[in-house]
């Protein structure tokens, strides 16, 4: 079949990203003797520079990696938790929300990405933390080129910028960002990395000792208060229609360090997946796969209306079960085994039929009752839709244009290989600190005001992530890395790729081209946490009578744009040593390079 770009074929290594000039820097630290850890590490600070609209230093990044010297494999959680004043009460009590704002300070989780990046490096890298920071300080001080979203972004929240978060008024409207083609400079973010080297190195001693001399600089030290100053003397405006000033101290971030787990692991045709733990949606794409084991995925055409119905159908199940059971871990008690036992499974199997069915319908493992948010979330998006009729255009909402993710896979010659998905802390997430030239995220936004629930608040508990990075093994042995940017669209297009890749034996490059589909049935993870019963979106490719086929199984579905869905990329080591990596076209920033 036709591809838009080759599959890259190699030995040496390959990088693939959301972004050219990222893969072409974790190319480089290959080249220059680095591994893949190396190589991950400085494309994911390189990401925050050229695609500031989404993803930035304050924001979260969870990582499945491969490691060749251990023979296994590990997921270190970037994901920061809630703080301690964040609670119930203060939110929903004492300042009288219903749902956590989109934007602004309230919904900032301890920024993650850092410590992930950073322990990453330290346990399983080479390379000092000065040669791998070197490529983002270079953007941010000479000028990353600004692609057109970049700008369009900017637009967006424009107004709020100038009405209201002086901040990020005087970095995005001064410097260059609203030229499309052009170059932008961010000098003060550069020198908040040049002065966490500096800290680092006059700690001196061993590589390992110097990276954890910055994380100590970030979260014990100017960088934390930094963030606790202007959290303290700044109400921010946010999708509430109010000012709100910041509930993450430095007490928060000096109490916290990424971590590292086991994944999650199921097995689809002989092969392993692996994702991070419930505290993501990763458990989803594991049921997806789990209850679409059972059927002919390989006879069905990869785009053809069967697939898409089953496939839909399969996922309004596995989603709903994301909703009702999965949280963080450490405070909930997630029944993931049974989720995942075949019993369960078969009985949720038997519950897609030949139509669609558009109710909301967890199940009840282990005889639980399920509990979710459903008929709220359908009041929430009946009032927004409404609102939207009526043209009402305030300035806090314009800040809800929401933010997206970036995603890198590498494979290096030794074998080893990182999957790794950071998000967040983008441009438009809360106004950026002056000091440090950035600002925080607003995973926090994820959280119910109901303690009762899997994913309700509590302080020091994260946020159920959307951001979902995928590992597969092939009879035991490190297969591919795969991921994409896409919130709730993230382990849909992920799970499609993959049935392609196994089902119908694609390589990744046709699998990421071929048109895809997302369903937005369930509860949205990002505010206003509505949901759109039965919502299917086919890419604009599919031919015309895949939608009327759909619509008469009686799916809500419509036709997007001709290439509208999904931000793919993957990378996959063959017994033979052959290492073949892709990446997406839509957008024209994404890009694999290897050798």
């Amino acid at each position: 079949m036709f591809t838009t770009r080759p599959e890259i074929a190699g030995t040496f290594g390959a990088v693939a990203s959301t972004h050219w000039i990222a893969s072409q820097v974790g190319m480089a630290v290959l080249e220059r003797g680095g591994n893949a850890f190396d190589a991950a590490a400085a494309a994911g600070f390189t990401l925050q520079i050229v695609e500031p609209h989404l993803n930035g230093p304050g924001g979260d990044c969870p990582i499945i990696l491969h490691s060749a010297t251990l023979g296994s494999q590990i997921v270190i959680c970037g994901q920061g938790p809630a703080p301690k004043a964040m609670t119930v009460a203060k939110v929903k009590g004492e300042l009288g929300l219903e749902i956590v704002p989109g934007t602004g300070f309230l919904a900032a989780p301890i920024p993650g990405a850092f410590d992930a990046w950073a322990l990453m490096l330290r346990d399983h890298g080479t390379w000092s933390l000065r040669d791998v920071l070197e490529y983002a300080i270079g953007y941010a001080s000479r000028g990353a080129h600004v692609v057109p979203r970049v700008c369009a972004t900017i637009e967006t929240v424009r107004p709020l910028f100038e009405s209201a978060w002086p901040t990020s008024a005087a970095l995005w409207l001064k410097n260059g960002a609203t030229v499309p083609g052009g170059l932008y400079t961010n000098p003060v973010l550069a020198e908040t990395y040049a002065r966490v080297i500096r800290e680092a190195e006059a700690a001196g001693g061993s590589r390992e000792r110097q990276i954890d001399a910055a994380r100590d600089a970030w979260y014990g030290g100017f960088v934390a208060e930094a963030i606790d100053k202007f959290g303290r003397s700044f109400a921010a405006l946010d999708t509430s229609g109010r000012r709100h000033h910041a509930l993450l101290t430095a007490e928060d971030m000096a109490g916290w360090r990424a971590s590292v787990e086991a994944p999650l692991a199921h097995d689809y045709r002989g092969h392993t997946v692996l994702k991070c733990g419930p505290w993501s949606q990763g458990p989803a794409m594991l049921m997806t796969l789990g209850l679409l084991e059972g059927l002919d995925i390989a006879g069905m055409d990869p785009v053809g209306d069967p697939f898409v119905h089953v496939v839909t159908e399969a996922m309004k199940l596995a989603f709903a079960d994301r909703e009702a059971w999965c949280g963080d871990p450490d405070f909930t008690d997630v029944p993931m085994a049974t989720l995942l036992s075949a019993p369960y499974l078969a009985a949720r199997r038997a519950l897609i039929g030949e139509t669609a069915n558009n109710d909301f319908r967890p199940g009840s493992p282990d005889g639980r009752a399920p509990q979710t948010d459903y008929a709220a979330a359908l009041k929430r998006a009946a009032e927004m839709a409404m609102a939207a009729g009526t043209g009402e255009p305030t300035v806090s909402r314009l800040g809800a244009s929401g933010g997206d993710t970036c995603h890198i896979d590498v494979i290096d010659r030794w074998g080893n290989m990182v999957s790794a998905t950071p998000s967040a802390g983008w441009l438009q997430s809360s106004p950026t600190i002056p000091e440090l030239g950035f600002c925080l995220g607003s995973r926090c936004q994820m959280f119910w005001l109901d303690e009762s629930l899997p994913n309700g608040l509590k302080p020091g508990k994260r946020p159920r992530t959307t951001l979902s990075p995928s590992m597969v093994l092939r009879d035991g042995r490190p297969w591919m890395s795969f991921g994409t940017p896409g919130g709730e669209q993230q382990d849909q297009w992920q799970s499609i790729m993959l049935m392609r890749m196994v089902d119908h034996r694609f390589g990744i490059q046709q699998a990421i081209d071929l048109p895809s589909f997302h369903s937005e049935h369930w509860i949205s993870s990002f505010w206003p946490r509505g949901a759109r019963p039965g919502k299917l979106v086919l890419e604009g490719r599919f031919a015309p009578a895949v939608l009327n086929a759909v619509l008469a199984r009686g799916h809500k579905a419509e036709m997007g744009g001709e290439w509208s869905e999904g931000r793919l990329t993957g990378a996959r080591l063959e017994p033979d040593g052959q290492i073949f990596a892709g990446a997406n076209p839509r957008g024209m920033q994404g890009y694999a390079v290897g050798r």
